[in-house]
């Protein structure tokens, strides 16, 4: 089995996480940090806002299963991204809405479904 990786931010992680951990063709998630400044930071670290990073879930996929474009949909249908530095009661930077990518074929879809978003207002 070929797999894939894919990160999102959408607010606090363990919530995201459970919405991808459960989806047909995911493998494995994971939760942590991305997009800062500082190395192996904790909780703390980025609760204090100095940091610059993310609450992330990094996906673990089958492409013959689920398709990268499905995990966009999926990524845009459970947060409201329009919410700058939060998520609900979350509030923060670490909380905002944030796609890493792991090739150029993902950046150019991540930036063409963020268009597509953008347009459907």
């Amino acid at each position: 089995m070929r797999t894939e990786k894919a990160t999102f931010g959408a607010g606090c992680f363990w919530g995201v996480e459970e919405i991808f951990h459960n989806l047909k063709g995911v493998f494995s998630t994971a939760v942590g940090y991305a997009g800062g400044t500082k190395e192996n930071p904790t909780y703390e670290d980025v609760c204090t806002d100095e940091t610059g990073h993310a609450e992330v879930v990094e996906v673990e996929f089958d492409p013959s299963q689920i398709a990268y474009g499905d995990l966009l949909d999926v990524f845009w249908s459970n947060h409201n991204p329009t919410t700058l530095n939060r998520q609900g009661p979350d509030v923060g930077r670490q909380y905002r809405s944030v796609i890493f990518y792991h090739s150029p074929e993902q950046k150019s879809a991540a930036e063409t479904s963020r268009e597509t978003i953008n347009k459907s207002g």
